[in-house]
């Protein structure tokens, strides 16, 4: 099906809904999927709407002029995405293999409704995986005294390939707060952690000692404040006093890349909204 999906966020206040639906229905849209959120305690309205493109009258190269006269009235953040255009995706990886290989497997398979120009690695360890599934895959090393000028070459790459999201899959470098600030909610992280709980590094050596009896996993969008952006998608899994360090290290792979690959998936289907540093999840 062609469709598009609308997301909104704005003031509450009555006649919100009325109005969208009005508008669509002036171009005779056949609405697929509707929902929506109040958050009271800022009164705040959330919404995605998608609607069918066969019948609908209005080009969508005039959508912008039509909607922004109902947007200025009811002071509306929003964005419409359209599902024939496939957004491009570029993976960041280190040598943990797990979660690139969920990606591409998945992508394949078309779960994933992207394309994935290339992959972005430090080592060279993942290089046959990537190149299994068709994909390029560039290595830009970095170390304490090349951050800049490695992170200046991974933009030049991203921008020649029109990259629209970045997903980091177990990439083992903290980014610059030029490099997030320049694709705002547009990098995605799987941290190997239940956050806020054991942020930062060794997540899991630090649960092992704490004698937590549940590990998870986060992936959030990445802010300039480490492991600390709005949360996308968490697991969790039982563990025993049985369980080492490995142990856990192996149940959590499981669940990275069941949680990045969600993650991911929501957010290239349009049906995650960001506000306040969390989000609403339209799934």
């Amino acid at each position: 099906m062609n469709t598009a999906t609308l997301l909104i966020s704005c003031p509450d206040r009555k006649g919100l809904s009325a109005a969208i639906a009005n508008f669509l229905y002036t171009y005779n849209a056949n609405i697929v999927h509707s929902d929506q959120h109040q958050d009271n305690s800022e009164n705040l309205f959330l919404m995605r709407v998608e609607w069918d493109l066969a019948d609908f009258t209005l080009d969508m190269s005039a959508f912008t002029a039509a909607f922004q006269p109902i947007a200025d009235r009811f002071d509306m953040h929003w964005t419409v995405a359209l599902s024939a255009q496939r957004p491009r995706m570029a993976i960041f990886v280190s040598k943990y293999d797990h979660c690139l290989v969920d990606l591409l497997h998945r992508h394949q398979s078309g779960e994933l409704h992207c394309d994935i120009p290339l992959v972005i690695s430090n080592h060279e360890d993942c290089r046959a995986l990537a190149e299994f599934y068709g994909v390029p895959y560039h290595v830009v090393e970095v170390n304490k005294d090349n951050k800049a000028e490695a992170e200046a070459k991974q933009r030049e790459l991203l921008q020649a390939h029109g990259v629209d999201l970045i997903v980091l899959a177990r990439y083992m470098q903290v980014l610059s707060h030029e490099f997030t600030g320049a694709y705002p909610q547009k990098v995605i992280n799987i941290h190997h952690s239940f956050l806020p709980a054991f942020d930062g590094a060794k997540p899991y050596h630090r649960a092992f000692a704490r004698g937590v009896k549940l590990i998870g996993a986060t992936s959030h969008y990445v802010t300039e404040v480490l492991d600390d952006g709005p949360i996308i998608e968490q697991d969790v899994i039982r563990i025993s006093h049985r369980d080492d360090v490995d142990e856990l290290v192996l149940k959590g792979r499981d669940l990275e890349r069941v949680v990045l690959s969600r993650a991911v998936k929501w957010h290239l289907a349009h049906r995650v909204l960001v506000y306040s540093n969390k989000t609403v999840i339209f799934a």
